[in-house]
C-alpha cells in the first residue's frame, strides 16, 4: 500500500533535505516510487524545484515551507526523515514514529548527535551523519524500510517506549521540589 514519508527540518535542514531527498527518490525502483506519499518541508525558494521533481517522477507529494499540524503528520507517517533537535526527538518518541535522524553538523556541543544517539540506542531511529547522507544512501535506506515494514513497526514501538509524555509535569514537580 501507500508508504507515507515525512521530511522536515529547520531552515538549514530544509535546504539540505531539498537537495538530498528528491534525488534519492529518483533512485528508488519505480514500483517503490509508485507507493510513496511524501510530505516535505522546504524553504520557500526551494518549494517549486522539489515539487517539480516529484511531479516529474509521478510521486504524490505535498511540499510547503511550514506545516501547522506537524504532530499529526508525524503520527500519520510510516517513516520520518529529519534533524535531531530536542523538540523533534521528543515528538518522535512521544508519538512513537520510526525515523532517520540527520544531526545538524558543526554545532559546538554536538547536541543533535547526542539526541539522535539516545533514540537510536533505544531502537527507535537510525542516525546518519550529514556527510554520509547521500541520495544513494538515503535511497538504500528507504528501499529497506519500504520492503521490510516489520523493522518500522519495531522501531515505532521502541521510539514510543523511549518517550516521556509526562516530561513537563515531571519537570514542574522537580522545580517545585527544588524551590521548597
Amino acid at each position: 500500500g501507500t508508504f507515507r514519508l515525512l521530511v522536515f527540518g529547520g531552515s538549514q535542514g530544509a535546504r539540505f533535505f531539498s537537495e538530498c531527498v528528491p534525488p534519492a527518490i529518483e533512485r528508488l525502483a519505480p514500483e517503490l516510487r509508485a507507493r510513496l506519499s511524501i510530505v516535505q518541508q522546504a524553504r520557500p525558494e526551494d518549494v517549486e524545484a522539489v515539487k517539480a521533481t516529484y511531479d516529474r517522477l509521478g510521486v504524490a507529494a505535498e511540499v510547503a515551507p511550514f506545516f501547522i499540524d506537524l504532530p499529526a503528520r508525524i503520527a500519520a507517517a510510516h517513516l520520518v526523515v529529519c534533524r535531531s533537535g530536542a523538540s523533534s526527538v521528543g515528538e518522535l518518541s512521544v508519538i512513537g514514529r520510526p525515523s532517520i535522524l540527520v544531526p545538524l553538523p558543526g554545532s559546538l556541543d554536538q547536541d543533535q548527535a547526542a539526541n539522535a544517539a539516545v533514540l537510536e540506542k533505544a531502537g527507535g531511529a537510525w542516525t546518519i551523519r550529514q556527510a554520509e547522507m547521500t541520495p544513494e544512501r538515503l535511497a538504500e535506506e528507504l528501499g529497506k524500510a519500504m520492503t521490510f515494514p516489520e523493522q518500522l513497526v519495531e522501531a515505532a514501538a521502541a521510539a514510543r517506549a523511549a518517550g516521556r509524555p509526562d516530561a513537563v509535569a515531571r519537570l514542574a514537580d522537580l522545580v517545585e521540589t527544588a524551590m521548597a
